[in-house]
């Protein structure tokens, strides 16, 4: 049988259950991948299920989301960080090395291995030949010890890539034309594969661009071979011994297919405020600027800051225009800076800041109020950015670069110029020494957590009630995201090891009054909330259901789920129901309530149940998705509860 790569990266990771769309699969996983906003509670979750050392072949813990330090509460953080990756046997990157992914991608990430992390972009090193995939923290935190991961088997979607791409177009403008072809929820369950002769003109960081953006299209994953160019890659890392070749077998067929022709593809542009928004250049053309913003994990390699550089060489930024330069990790701001790079887009009024993620998270740099904000990130959400009304305009770097220099989204194929000429560097910088590497076990065992006291250890969950009548207490629409059920930002990122601080920003962006009419009903049943279609898109961030189940949300009903944010409710006990009849939600109104009656027996008898409106003479039908094991967790109260049982069993 002819197997395409992703077949092959899930058949030699498979441990349980079968190769069939749609049904859970278990799969080893030999990486993993935490950050400090979401990784700080997944280390709380290894201290809670009593896990002595990591599993798997590699982990590594990032500092790259809350580098702000306004207060102690990040800093102490990052210790407590520290300590747990000397604790647990992690590597440990300090502050100012760089983004999470394309720091793994130069050190870590190896062809023909699984990767799991709690970021939703882990999918970015999908372009090295791996099964990259990004997932809740305590997804993660099953992982690092030594469990499998659960997930529906995807479906696996083939592009054929063909062409090169032309003058002042990029890799951004590839998976900005994907999202235009698909939307925010055309990728949902499927795994994208790139093949065909066109790849041989992208390079490993432009694939990087590809697979990081996957995750806007709601896919699982997004894999690319691992061929002559992976190997060039991790020849100029000094790792060239990591490379094994990994291509699609003749005959190899796909479930969805579809296809770009490099030469075809021109500027893109996504409006505010979605990933999907997307229209080509000419139809935002001359739009006012106030911010331009070059950086983040969408856009991590040395070209895509050396092109805009070598655009603003000998220029000025329009008046009134903050070109915001974000590098994304230490040794690609040494190399910019070797290079001449940074004194270019200094000289031109550009500002500097640290390597890291910083605005794209909301961390520093929020724009001004009802002005434009042009971007090289990957997420535009309402509110992302950290101004609530926020304008966010997403885009190439050589589209963010000749914008800045004319204060107007520019097609910068109007440049006026030639195309700069900027190659790869044949010599990179190598550095490892911000990446601290494990500890040996005898001296792990004897590492102290360092606790600051903004750092709580998450409360005691409660089982799923049998008999529940709760109130609906948010109605929302369509694509909410993990943004607007709990921010990111400096205001609140700073509280991630906190629960019941974090809490307290909780769907502050839909609706402020929630957190106080969530509190005042806690204690008398909990509640319910009900939306539409793809709830919980974007941010793998797992607080995002932890919040409203400490606030007492019992159930969430909708008319279907983003991947991951169905996976963190149900791993944290908040039963994820869908809609049967679509209709229903529009009869439905803040305040209902909605009746359940003998839940734990009905959720294990079927997947279908009937629930009752009190005082509407209505009867819903809706549905689950979940798994028999997913059903023992829902029961228990999650999966912390669900893996201490299991320990002390």
């Amino acid at each position: 049988m002819s197997y395409n790569v992703t077949q092959k990266l899930i058949k030699e990771h498979l441990l349980e259950g079968e190769m069939k769309p749609g049904s859970e699969i278990g799969l080893k996983i030999d990486q993993t991948l935490t950050q400090d906003a979401t990784g700080t509670m997944v280390m709380l979750e290894l201290e809670a299920m009593g896990i002595d050392r990591a599993k798997t072949e590699a982990s590594a813990q990032y500092v790259d989301h809350n580098l702000i330090q306004e207060d102690s509460k990040n800093p102490d953080d990052h210790l407590f960080l520290e300590s747990a990756a000397k604790r647990f046997g992690l590597y440990f990157s300090r502050p100012g090395n760089g983004v999470s992914h394309p720091v793994h991608m130069q050190r870590l990430a190896k062809p023909g291995k699984t990767l799991l992390g709690s970021d939703s972009h882990t999918c970015a090193n999908g372009c090295m030949g791996m099964l990259a995939m990004g997932a809740g923290g305590i997804d993660v935190a099953m992982a690092i010890a030594g469990e499998p991961f659960y997930v529906k088997m995807p479906k696996v979607w083939g592009v054929k890539v063909t062409g090169e791409l032309p003058d002042w177009v990029s890799a951004k403008d590839v998976i900005l034309e994907m999202l235009r072809r698909h939307g925010v929820k055309g990728g949902v369950n499927h795994v994208f594969e790139y093949y065909g002769p066109g790849l041989k003109n992208l390079t490993a960081m432009d694939r990087h661009v590809i697979a990081n953006m996957g995750a806007e299209l709601g896919a699982t994953g997004t894999v690319f071979p691992s061929d002559d160019e992976t190997k060039r890659f991790l020849k100029l890392q000094g790792r060239e011994e990591d490379w094994i070749e990994l291509k699609a077998d003749d005959g190899a067929t796909y479930d969805v297919h579809d296809e770009i022709d490099l030469s075809e593809i021109t500027p893109m542009v996504a409006k505010p405020s979605s990933p999907g928004n997307v229209v080509p250049i000419e139809e935002v053309d001359g739009e006012p600027i106030y911010q331009s913003y070059i950086g983040s994990s969408a856009n991590p390699g040395y070209r895509d800051f050396a092109i805009a550089s070598k655009i603003v060489e000998g220029k000025r930024v329009a008046d009134g225009v903050s070109l915001d330069l974000n590098p994304t990790s230490r040794q690609m701001l040494i190399d910019l800076s070797q290079q001449g790079h940074i004194a270019n887009f200094l000289q031109a009024g550009a500002r500097l800041h640290q390597a890291g993620c910083n605005g794209c998270i909301g961390m520093g740099q929020a724009p001004a109020t009802g002005r434009n904000s042009l971007r090289t990130t990957p997420r535009n959400f309402p509110g992302r950015s950290g101004t609530k009304e926020d304008s966010v305009f997403l885009c190439s770097p050589e589209t963010a670069a000749i914008s800045a220099l004319n204060g107007k989204i520019t097609d910068p194929r109007k440049a006026g110029f030639d195309y700069p000429d900027v190659q790869e560097l044949d010599q990179p910088t190598i550095d490892t020494r911000l990446l601290d590497a494990p500890l040996p076990f005898e001296e792990a065992k004897e590492v102290e957590l360092v606790k600051g006291p903004n750092v709580a250890s998450i409360p005691e969950m409660d089982e799923l009630p049998n008999d529940m009548e709760l109130p609906i207490l948010l109605k929302m629409g369509d694509d909410i995201s993990t943004d607007e059920i709990l921010a990111g930002g400096a205001r609140v990122l700073p509280y991630r090891s906190n629960l019941p601080e974090i809490s307290k920003f909780t769907f502050e962006i839909v609706d402020d009054t929630y957190y106080d009419r969530a509190m005042d009903i806690r204690d008398q049943g909990g509640h319910a909330i009900v939306a539409g279609a793809n709830y919980g898109q974007g941010s793998s961030r797992e607080h995002a259901a932890l919040a409203p189940k400490y606030l007492g949300m019992k159930v969430a009903v909708v008319t279907d789920f983003a991947r991951i944010h169905w996976q963190n409710l149900a791993n944290f006990g908040v039963l994820p129901l869908t809609f049967v009849n679509e209709s229903d939600l529009n009869d439905l109104e803040q305040g209902d309530v909605l009746v359940f009656s003998g839940l734990r027996d009905k959720i294990k008898q079927s997947n279908q149940i009937e629930v009752e409106v009190k005082g509407k003479d209505k009867t819903l039908k809706l549905e689950h998705a979940l798994s028999e094991r997913q059903i023992e967790i829902m029961q228990m109260g999650g999966l912390i509860n669900w893996v201490k049982n299991r320990l002390e069993g």
